[in-house]
């Protein structure tokens, strides 16, 4: 399954300058905002998130929350998501990919779902 999202880099940053922290702790753990340097970063992981929960065919919501959803890096600075336990067993993901960009004040991230 595959899901996409953009999201306005502004958005994100206007959100942040308004709650500080608190915004990026409504969708990022602990470990996802020591990786945020920039805006555009943040930005990359909301749209993350978002795309994963459209790969499953839910949106963010009850079945799948932000939180459900871990964005690390690999030793090479790439992105990997991985869904909670609960989340890969329910939808019976095998493995997951994912890629982020960012360009001219918008961030895009796609994520494929390899299913069992």
């Amino acid at each position: 399954m595959l899901g996409i999202d953009v999201v306005s880099i502004d958005r994100i940053k206007r959100m942040h300058e308004k709650f500080g922290i608190k915004a990026y702790e409504k969708f990022l753990n602990p470990d996802e905002i020591v990786l945020v340097r920039r805006v555009e970063t943040a930005a990359g992981f909301w749209a993350a998130k978002e795309a994963a929960s459209k790969a499953i065919g839910t949106g963010i919501g009850a079945s799948c929350g932000f939180h459900d959803i871990k964005i690390s890096k690999t030793a090479k600075g790439a992105p990997k998501l991985k869904y909670k336990k609960k989340v890969r067993q329910k939808f019976n993901i095998k493995e997951t990919h994912v890629s982020i960009t960012h360009d001219s004040g918008f961030a895009i991230a796609i994520v494929k779902n390899v299913i069992k």
